[in-house]
């Protein structure tokens, strides 16, 4: 899902006022953020608000995960969805960290 400009402008601006090791962790969570609903988004056949005839699910929210990297704890939003269940394909759960995965 690509981001839009007023939501990238807030990321630079936060960027800018950051330390270093805060714009890492805040560029990290950005792109991790922006994998995951890219990856849902191709699960389920539709961006969000987009209505297609070959949607298979519905979004319905998003569940709050914390990710432990080298770059610190990120925060990150996890989608959920109306009927089955979504986690991205890299993430091993439990262990609250990303799995080596050739689709990342």
């Amino acid at each position: 899902m690509a981001l839009d400009q007023s939501a990238l402008l807030e990321v630079l601006d936060a960027l800018k006022t950051a330390e270093v090791d805060d714009r890492i962790r805040q560029a990290a969570q950005t792109i991790y953020q922006a994998l995951i609903e890219a990856e849902l988004t191709s699960v389920i056949g539709a961006a969000p608000n987009q209505r297609t005839p070959d949607r298979l699910a519905q979004r319905n929210g998003h569940r709050s995960r914390l990710l432990t990297t080298s770059a610190g704890d990120l925060e990150l939003r996890i989608p959920k969805l109306r009927a089955g269940s979504f986690f991205p394909v890299c993430w091993s759960g439990a262990a609250g960290s990303i799995r080596r995965c050739s689709r990342w």
